[in-house]
């Protein structure tokens, strides 16, 4: 058993993890579900150390001391994205496999408006989710688009770096968090000495990070970021709750002029169970959320979303809607992902979709 052949089956098998635990055979998550890995016995102790040595080569030392080690490799032809940790004293992995390219932006079925996004040439867009909803997939073809039509420096800082970049009419500088530099806030203050045009910040953890990240906004830079939220508006309290009491108003102010759009998706399992397909809340800030920001009235801006869909704004359950009534997506999956499933019901019956 070789850490190749599992991640070419995975790859085969178009599963987007593999789980490697003592005990268990490898497990894929193939649509969400894991799957047992086919033709491979329950893993032993041996077998364990033995893959996570071809995955961490001289690095495996460190996990004795209880260090996880994060990282990204090409095995067998496939990207991947990949963490080993101990438990009971064994080695464990969990490996995310990428795609081999870089979808084209418009093949995400985005709202129209993402578009637009990658035209601005200053300020701050966040693409939000929970963990395996494809913020970095959006976020790698949004700047993959831009390098096809725009001439920019663009600076990432990613933990690890996922996607591969070729220049075309950009050029990029791809920073690795521990091998490049020391953290998010160290290398994003650095980026601010080194002349981009547009910087990807693989995530705002922090409050130095976010602080630094609203100054190059201010400072006219065009700056992308992820959190892990389900929402918009969560995203907005998210970040002003880093803050402490005293700091909170002065940081809505900056959110306020600088944020561009908020992008909140979740992946979905297809109608016919063959693909997830993404479905996406976008905030476009608009004058009116603009305000909604500065003085703090966050639950409102579920209700600007819903009345600015001519600036390209766009619900949840509105998104989820129009998937469901493309027969893109099943009425149990749209109400699951729903907000409020007991509002979806009554906007499908008011809708006469039913």
């Amino acid at each position: 058993m070789t850490i190749e052949e599992l991640i070419r089956q995975g790859y085969e098998r178009k599963a987007s993890d593999l789980h490697l635990i003592c005990g268990l055979p490898p497990q894929y998550r193939i649509l969400g579900e894991l799957q047992p890995a086919e033709g491979f016995p329950p893993l032993t102790a041996a077998d364990c150390i033995s893959l996570a040595g071809e995955l961490a080569g001289d690095r495996l030392t460190l996990l004795d001391s209880g260090t996880e080690l994060d990282g990204s490799d090409t095995i067998a032809g496939v990207r991947i994205r990949m963490n080993l940790f101990l438990q009971q004293g064994i080695p464990s992995a969990a490996i995310r496999l990428l795609a081999e390219t870089i979808p084209a932006l418009e093949s995400l079925g985005l709202p129209p408006a993402v578009l637009d996004l990658t035209r601005r040439s200053r300020g701050i867009v966040l693409v939000t989710g929970e963990t395996g909803s494809g913020k970095s997939t959006t976020l790698a073809a949004m700047i993959d688009h831009i390098n096809h039509r725009q001439s920019c420096h663009v600076l990432t800082l990613e933990d690890p770096i996922e996607y591969r970049y070729t220049p075309d009419r950009c050029i990029f500088n791809q920073r690795e968090i521990g091998r490049d530099t020391a953290g998010f806030a160290a290398g994003l203050r650095a980026a601010l000495r080194e002349d981009p045009d547009i910087i990807l910040v693989g995530e705002l953890r922090d409050r130095e990070t976010i602080e630094t990240a609203l100054t190059a906004a201010e400072t006219g830079h065009l700056v992308f970021g992820t959190l892990h939220t389900g929402s918009a508006a969560d995203a907005i309290d998210r970040i002003v709750g880093v803050f402490s009491q005293e700091d909170q108003q002065q940081i809505r102010m900056q959110l306020s002029m600088t944020l561009q759009a908020v992008l909140a998706q979740q992946l979905l399992p297809s109608a016919d169970h063959t693909r997830r397909l993404a479905t996406c809340e976008l905030m476009m800030v608009t004058p009116a959320v603009r305000n909604l920001i500065r003085e703090g009235k966050t639950p409102q801006l579920n209700n600007a979303i819903a009345t600015s869909g001519a600036e390209g704004s766009i619900t949840m359950d509105a998104a989820l809607l129009r998937l469901l009534k493309a027969g893109k997506i099943t009425a149990q999956a749209a109400e699951e992902a729903s907000r409020d499933p007991d509002q979806f019901r009554k906007n499908r019956a008011s809708q006469g979709w039913c």
